[in-house]
């Protein structure tokens, strides 16, 4: 491997390969932006997360196949009364006007006005001053058609009546989440690069070392985007949630590189007079580790193929796209582009042969010099505060309920709100319970059945919905007393789903029972995400770490870079868990974000250690350990730390996101990596070289 970079970095650093790897990328990039569809083309609100072969989606498919009448995408129509009770007639109005108007989609409308008086109490608040409506969309409907349609039902509302409207339930949903993303994306992409070029000015002082590499991540994302969108062409799915932190990556990931170039370039720029033997220099020494520090990063994507879940498994084809061409561009189009420029790339600070290399006094260097002298108290301090951060890991809560994740402005978050204040909390999502038998079944076996179900804990009430022709087939709706996303509710649901043959027993009946609904959903989606969560963390561990065995050439170095990372990981949930709730008022997150951080943590800080290791292991070559660990926190301890700040404030833009999940996923990442830049990279790792590498395994080199 080292032989082939070699063979391509010392071409791309010639007069000739220079100009041949800028001509390449960008007749590349212009042709698949003229001739390739984009990724926006086809990307998509949301995606089927729970496998088919999950209890509840099985169960919902049971009860499509048995009521198709349930098939369609349910909208509840929340309607409030500034002054006084919401009146029947101005609901019986509004939907006969609704019916009058046609509008395309609506599959079915309440017959309000033909429903018996008890049957219409049930769509009251108790004190009347709240209307819940339930309307059907066809479920062939994209978000852009059912937005479009529920625009009519609001100008409906708006003529025939003076109350306030809200849109909640999955169409509404759906909808304000498209609203969200689509102003977000803007939001998002000015965010992110006017923090980099910011940072970077400031940190370099120099306008052309902020545009190269923005430069080279504009060919990069360009390339990408076109590339994702032949894939979703040919039938990926492209979520936009997924879409939005590709691009948060992309841009860490092109930035981290080229600072590391970059920064190995200016340093050779004091040795050679000449631009191109200078370049050529500096790959062969940062070629491999960029190289490899992309490849842990795709190894961590690709082993989301691995999960069930279905927003980690859309991961990894995207984010795996993504990482080849940024790998492929760190070692051909950001040194081209540096070549390119050469010693004008620093200006006004332009580096000279003769100049001095690493002043002794920058802090890097008194860093280096204080962890060489105190190697067991600098690892126990910083061990820790780690441990001390990690330990708040214990306080995790998880918050189940999506739509709390919104903000709090948002038409179906403040519908649903109303709902869970003026109606019962379990009302909000009642659970189908669908009970299907071999014969039919007797009215006085139904009654035992609902019976039995109504004694279960935490059951409020259960009724009887529907049954089939044959009388062997019938749902009843569960509501529960709690909400349907509470921890107590899910849990009361999957003990009754556990013990379906036990209920049935009591019941004196035999057949299948099966659970859908919103709770029965969240109930299998906790469960595939503590299962991806081990599978993902046991099989990164493992590939990364052997990875870095192959790197080294060593078996103690990897075990200290891959478990200094794993504490980092722990400490920075556990910190950031501790900091949004100081901070922010957030106590709960959503069980998603682990995972979301521990790929992105791992995958992205053991970068950092990578370079450590490999600059370490160059000077090694001609110093003692001591020397060799002091040396290499100081000459890479300014380009890590800056690459750090960029990259933590590249996921902080993350916060500027509408939803919650994205905004401690984007916080908890820039708390970790500023952690490993800090504390692990700077001060625990060069320790622990310290205090078990010994003189006599001198180390040889990287070989590849």
């Amino acid at each position: 491997m080292k032989n082939l970079l070699n063979t391509i970095t010392d071409f791309v650093a010639t007069k000739r390969g220079m100009w041949i790897t800028f001509g390449a990328w960008l007749i590349v990039t212009i042709l698949l932006a003229v001739l390739a569809p984009s990724a926006k083309d086809y990307e998509v609100s949301s995606i089927d997360s729970i496998p088919d072969d999950a209890k509840s989606v099985i169960a919902q498919n049971k009860v499509d196949h048995y009521f198709q009448d349930n098939d369609g995408i349910p909208a509840l129509l929340v309607f409030q009364s500034d002054e006084g009770e919401v009146e029947l007639t101005n609901l019986t109005e509004f939907l006969e006007k609704v019916e009058t108007e046609k509008i395309e989609g609506i599959k079915e409308v309440i017959p309000l006005a033909a429903l018996p008086p008890q049957a219409i109490d049930g769509f009251f608040s108790e004190d009347k001053t709240t209307a819940v409506i339930p309307l059907t969309f066809d479920s062939s409907l994209e978000s852009k058609e059912i937005k479009e349609s529920q625009e009519k039902v609001m100008e409906v509302a708006d003529k025939s009546t003076d109350l306030t409207l809200n849109i909640t339930g999955p169409a509404g949903i759906a909808t304000d989440t498209l609203d969200l993303f689509s102003r977000a994306d803007i939001v998002l992409m000015l965010s992110t690069v006017g923090i980099i070029l910011v940072l970077l000015i400031v940190i370099y002082r120099s306008p052309l070392l902020a545009l190269i590499p923005l430069l080279a991540a504009g060919f990069v994302y360009e390339v990408v985007n076109q590339a994702l969108g032949l894939m979703g062409q040919a039938g990926l799915l492209l979520n936009k949630q997924t879409l939005s932190i590709m691009s948060i990556l992309l841009f860490a990931a092109v930035i981290d590189y080229s600072l590391f170039v970059f920064s190995r370039f200016r340093e050779e720029l004091k040795n050679h007079e000449n631009k191109f033997d200078a370049m050529k220099a500096a790959m062969r020494e940062t070629g491999i580790p960029v190289f490899y520090s992309g490849g842990t990063v795709l190894a961590a994507m690709l082993i989301l193929f691995f999960a069930e879940f279905g927003d980690y498994k859309n991961f990894a084809p995207i984010f795996s796209t993504t990482m080849v061409v940024i790998m492929l561009a760190s070692v051909t189009l950001v040194p081209a582009l540096f070549t390119l420029f050469g010693r004008k790339s620093f200006w006004p600070k332009v580096p000279r042969v003769g100049d001095k290399r690493i002043a002794t006094s920058s802090f890097w260097g008194k860093v280096g010099r204080f962890v060489v002298k105190k190697p067991a108290i600098s690892a126990s301090v910083v061990g820790f505060i780690l441990l001390l951060s990690a330990s708040n890991m214990f306080n995790m809560n998880y918050q189940f309920d999506t739509i709390k994740s919104f903000p709090e402005d948002m038409p179906s978050r403040q519908g649903y709100e109303i709902l869970e204040e003026k109606f019962e909390k379990g009302d909000l999502a009642p659970t189908t319970v669908l009970f299907e038998a071999e014969k039919a079944i007797t009215v006085e076996e139904q009654e035992a059945l609902r019976s039995e179900l109504a004694s279960q804990p935490l059951v409020s009430n259960v009724r009887l919905n529907n049954s089939t022709e044959d009388g062997k087939v019938l749902t009843f709706s569960l509501t529960f007393k709690e909400s349907p996303y509470s921890t107590e509710t899910m849990d009361a649901l999957e003990n009754m789903r556990d013990d379906a043959t036990q209920l049935l027993a009591a019941s004196n009946l035999e057949g299948d029972l099966y659970f859908a609904g919103e709770t029965a959903t969240q109930v299998d989606d906790r469960s595939i995400n503590n299962r991806d969560l081990i599978v993902i963390v046991l099989l990164e561990t493992i590939l990364i770490l052997v990875m870095l065995i192959f790197l080294t050439k060593s078996i103690k170095m990897p075990i200290y870079m891959m478990g200094t990372i794993l504490l980092s990981f722990l400490a920075a949930v556990g910190l950031g868990m501790f900091l949004s709730n100081l901070f922010f008022d957030i106590d709960s997150i959503s069980n998603r974000v682990p995972l979301y951080s521990f790929v992105f943590l791992v995958a992205l800080g053991i970068d950092y250690n990578i370079i450590l290791i490999s600059r370490f292991m160059e000077e090694r070559r001609k110093h003692p350990v001591r020397k060799a660990v002091e040396m290499a926190v100081s000459n890479t301890g300014g380009v890590i730390s800056s690459a750090g700040i960029l990259l933590a404030a590249t996921f902080a833009v993350l916060m500027t996101q509408p939803i919650q999940i994205l905004f401690v996923f984007g916080f908890i990442v820039a708390v970790g990596i500023l952690l490993d830049t800090f504390l692990i990279r700077g001060v625990l790792l060069p320790s622990l070289l310290v205090l078990f590498e010994k003189d006599k395994n001198r180390e040889k080199g990287i070989e590849g």
